[in-house]
């Protein structure tokens, strides 16, 4: 599979999972013995939409196009531009302070919140495309959060997704080996490592997301990436399925969760069903578009 088919497959199966999951974000879950006086109102099925789970792994990806050295300056200013048009749907609150600070002239390396408050998974939420560029460094990695998230764990969790997608890269992660063992041996000393450590075995996902499935990025990343190392036994839609029914940050956990997976697939082992609800979206156009742009960039075709 070409380098181009991967990067579609990480970036719309991301997407997928962000609109899918969305709309069942923070959902609390009805006890069985709910009375209705006149009866249960028929669900209806939420709607899709993109948050800015994809809409910032876009921005990424533009500044990438623009900038190919990767500068944070560069990031930086690509996500202020999606703040000040009002592009970014279901901003965190360490996001939204890192914008609102760009926004009056702060410097990138001081933006943003620091501390427990800042181990959040915005950074591993937006971080998949550079895994596809190897002469990016940890320290890169790093000041790329850094815009955002002060904090080693925020940093580490986007480690490991690029970690994760760079493996499928390589081919040494074909789905049927460990991924989380994998990666725990490329990371430091962390509660990140902590819990891919206790659930690396776990063979069941809900007993996984019940250690957490909030935005706390020692929950998010290390369910996401339990979740996509499941993605040959049971396949996407149920890998979504089963995220969703956890709860939680739903639509980031899916996102993180398909873009490992789509790395794997490609875009052509998207079930059309889901894609064909990503293409009904308006925003569809803009995700092919910015994805395709950044593969002609790259030359990844050939």
């Amino acid at each position: 599979m070409t380098k181009a088919e991967r990067f579609k497959g990480c970036i719309i199966a991301g997407a997928i999972g962000d609109a899918y999951g969305s709309a069942y974000e923070n959902k609390v879950e009805e006890p069985e013995d709910t009375f209705f006086l006149f009866g249960k109102p028929q669900e209806k099925a939420p709607d899709w939409q993109i948050t800015d789970d994809t809409q910032l792994t876009l921005a990424t990806i533009e500044a990438m196009i623009e900038d190919p050295e990767i500068r944070p300056e560069s990031l930086g200013k690509q996500f202020l531009k999606y703040y000040r048009n009002r592009q970014i749907r279901g901003i965190g609150a360490s996001t939204l302070k890192a914008m609102q600070e760009l926004n009056i002239g702060g410097h990138w390396s001081q933006t943003g919140r620091r501390g427990t408050y800042a181990a959040g998974n915005g950074a591993a939420m937006r971080i998949a495309p550079l895994a596809f560029r190897e002469e990016i460094t940890n320290a890169q990695i790093r000041d790329i959060c850094t815009i955002t998230h002060h904090n080693d764990e925020a940093y580490i969790g986007a480690r490991c997704v690029i970690i994760a997608i760079r493996e499928i890269l390589a081919g040494n992660w074909v789905g049927n080996s460990n991924l989380p063992e994998m990666i725990i041996d490329q990371i430091p000393d962390t509660s990140v490592r902590d819990r891919l450590i206790t659930i690396k075995d776990m063979p069941n996902l809900t007993d996984v997301g019940a250690m957490g499935k909030t935005g706390y990025v020692v929950h998010s990343v290390p369910l996401a990436i339990a979740a996509a190392n499941q993605i040959k036994k049971i396949g996407l839609e149920e890998m979504y399925r089963q995220l969703i029914k956890i709860g939680g940050d739903t639509d980031t956990n899916c996102s993180i969760a398909g873009q490992i997976a789509g790395t794997l697939l490609g875009k052509a082992g998207i079930p059309e069903n889901l894609l064909v609800s990503l293409q009904e979206l308006g925003e569809y156009d803009w995700i092919e578009r910015t994805i395709d742009n950044l593969i002609k960039c790259e030359q990844w075709e050939r």
